[in-house]
């Protein structure tokens, strides 16, 4: 089903307006709805879904997956695993009036969080406020390294020796959100372009579940660009990261 403003198939896209939610608030009800935007294969949107069904992942569901291209590979997976999904066609349309129909649709749906898992679209400013600090991306590099396109290529092209992956909250600016997350990779010598983006990829899939649960958590704060584990506490993860540090390109 196609409409004017270019929505295709927007399954259960309509309801209540929902309230906004401070994640540190004391009275959420799990679990946590998480809302996921993607544009292609999805992988990281297929890592979280496997590690919220195997449990390493508590206290949260996915709420609905959302796409800007009615053929992506990771749509076609979520309305396999019988998760509420929606297109909204990209092309052709302003910017802001494509970002007001997503915004609606996750609040229909109540999501709480945001992750853009391979969402190939820069937000508009209302985006970003309609969630603040409730935007997670996540980007192949430490940053503030090699922000922006090819950031595999950039690092290998430069010569370093460590790179990784940063999951960070979005802001109006690129790459630059608080970070939560990060997790390194060692440049190999045997390494080319290809075989370090598929390592870095690997340690993508680990380090959105452990950013997804620091937030969940409600254990933080956000100051400034930093964001800051409350005293005495830490994120609920099985795996070593690297957190902290200043810190929007999307995902794998």
């Amino acid at each position: 089903m196609t409409d004017p403003a270019g929505v295709v198939n927007p399954d259960r896209c309509t309801g209540p307006i929902i309230l906004e939610f401070s994640a540190n608030s004391q009275t959420h009800r799990f679990p946590f709805r998480l809302g996921i935007l993607l544009s292609g294969r999805g992988s990281n949107f297929l890592a979280i879904a496997e590690s919220i069904r195997a449990g390493r992942l508590k206290g949260a569901e996915i709420a609905v997956v959302i796409s800007n291209v009615a053929e992506a590979a990771g749509l076609a997976r979520a309305r396999e695993f019988g998760l509420p999904a929606a297109v909204f066609e990209s092309r052709g349309r302003r910017r802001e009036e494509h970002d007001a129909d997503v915004i609606a649709c996750l609040r229909a749906h109540g999501v709480e969080l945001v992750c853009l898992a391979g969402y190939m679209r820069l937000l508009t400013p209302e985006f970003v406020a309609a969630f603040p600090n409730r935007i997670l991306n996540i980007h192949p590099s430490l940053l503030p390294a090699f922000p922006g396109l090819e950031a595999q290529e950039q690092a290998f092209a430069y010569g370093a020796k460590v790179t990784g992956c940063t999951v960070h909250f979005v802001d109006e600016e690129l790459d630059h959100g608080a970070i939560v997350v990060q997790r390194a990779v060692p440049v190999l010598e045997t390494d080319d372009e290809h075989s370090l983006a598929e390592r870095i990829l690997k340690e993508e899939h680990l380090a959105y579940t452990e950013a997804i649960a620091c937030v969940v958590s409600g254990e933080y704060e956000v100051r400034g660009r930093r964001y800051v584990k409350r005293q005495g506490r830490s994120c609920p993860s099985e795996h070593r990261s690297l957190a902290g540090g200043p810190g929007r390109d999307q995902g794998t």
